[in-house]
């Protein structure tokens, strides 16, 4: 790919805002130079006009080119479910989701949705997500196909789901084992794509399941583990019933050899403080999920639980329990669950949660999640201009902080005019 720059109001994270002084930097009036699908140059626009080298330049007046976003867990094939009347966790999977994933068992249902649900990312400033599909070889299938189509940075893997589950949408341990490792071989690694061994939870899968995912994470090292981890009272209750010689529920995923580095910790709303502790020290990465969890009355997610611990923590949508597939309106309701905890977060914070922070749980930090030279170029051109309220909130700011902030709360998919992906334009606004 040739050389491109481009202008305008640069802002990214290098850091955790919350470690100190210097997490933050950010560029007036800065220049991006993106050569072969990454990071070139980056600096104020005086400081890079000797690097242009003969480059074209595209300008964005009043606008700010940011990173793009990273969900660190969200469901494509509940797209069609958003805003089912919430109900508690178990019902609202019995009575809307297990049903809508019965259809995934065609491949034309798989590839339609697939190609719907990563356009509404793209439109959204998505760039990368960590994904569940179903338990349909096909629907993991359609998705990495879909994505390597876009050249996006994407992970999923087909649901492991052997017990308490509808037999429509399950599988056995034996199935789940050799179709998790068809598509680990057909699709790990190819383009920027990576494969998520994916138990639904613990509930839903059998020793024997957690068994064969923990052996194909000893298989093939690299690959994620993605899953759920105390949602919802009832659900841990059950956990308990199901698994009554494990300590907690973290612990039925530690005794099958599922707590790694490379997990990701769906929710986490009720983990004891020894959970916490445990899950730190494993080095898994957790997911944030704060429309998902109002919305079913799950709980207040404790972000400063999670860092004491040392968990990383990234942002997550969970459509379709969540209720936007933006995590510009998502940063909106975590903001709110942490002044409901007393925790107070500001702009830097909440960017840094949908940016570097959800890559670093997701282990991509080298690869995505700020501008540092040599990472994909992957980057959204946020404009305040197509929502009249917050272009009016936008001319009374004075700081680059305080039109993050307004961008969070009061910013949704119109905000994205541009999403870029390795450099390429993956999405303009109408």
């Amino acid at each position: 790919m040739a050389r491109q720059a481009f202008r305008g109001t640069i802002f990214h994270l290098l850091d955790d805002p919350s470690r100190g002084e210097g997490a933050a930097a950010h560029f007036d009036d800065g220049a991006l130079i993106v050569e072969d699908g990454h990071v070139a140059e980056l600096g104020a626009w005086n400081d890079i006009v000797p690097a242009l080298k003969g480059a074209p330049v595209e300008r964005f007046a009043d606008a700010i080119i940011v990173p793009g976003f990273v969900d660190a867990h969200v469901h494509f094939p509940q797209v069609d479910i958003v805003a089912s009347p919430g109900t508690q966790l178990l019902q609202w999977l019995s009575n809307y989701a297990f049903p809508a994933e019965a259809a995934f068992h065609h491949k034309e249902v798989a590839a339609e949705t697939a190609r719907f649900f990563l356009d509404q990312l793209l439109a959204n400033g998505t760039t990368t997500a960590l994904v569940f599909a179903t338990a349909h070889k096909v629907s993991a299938e359609a998705l990495f196909m879909e994505s390597y189509k876009r050249n996006m940075r994407l992970i999923t893997g087909k649901v492991l789901m052997d017990v308490n589950a509808p037999a429509g949408i399950s599988d056995t341990a034996e199935t789940g084992y050799m179709e998790s490792r068809a598509l680990i071989r057909d699709w790990h690694g190819r383009g920027r794509l990576d494969y998520a061994v994916t138990p639904r939870f613990a509930l839903t899968s059998s020793a024997r399941q957690l068994e064969l995912a923990g052996r194909l994470l000893a298989e093939y090292p690299g690959v994620k583990l993605h899953t759920h981890l105390s949602e919802n009272l009832d659900e841990l209750a059950a956990v308990h019933r199901a698994f009554p010689a494990s300590s907690d529920y973290f612990g039925v995923y530690e005794q099958f050899g599922l707590a790694t580095p490379h997990s990701v910790f769906a929710h986490c709303l009720h983990l004891s403080a020894g959970e916490w502790a445990r899950l730190g020290r494993s080095g898994a990465g957790v997911a944030f999920c704060p429309t998902s969890n109002l919305f079913l009355g799950s709980g207040l997610f404790d972000l400063a639980a999670a860092e004491t611990a040392g968990a990383r923590v990234g942002l997550a949508t969970d459509v379709g329990a969540g209720t936007s597939l933006s995590l510009l309106a998502t940063m909106n309701e975590a903001f709110k669950v942490c002044q409901m905890r007393k925790q107070a977060v500001g702009a830097l914070k909440l960017f840094y949660l949908a940016t570097l922070g959800a890559a670093r749980a997701l282990r991509l930090d080298d690869k995505i999640g700020n501008f540092a030279p040599g990472k994909e170029a992957d980057f959204l051109v946020l404009d305040a201009k197509a929502l009249p309220l917050l272009k009016r909130r936008w001319a009374q700011t004075s700081s680059v902080a305080e039109r993050l902030f307004a961008l969070a709360v009061l910013g949704d998919d119109r905000a994205v005019a541009r999403t870029y992906v390795a450099g390429a334009l993956a999405h303009a606004r109408e």
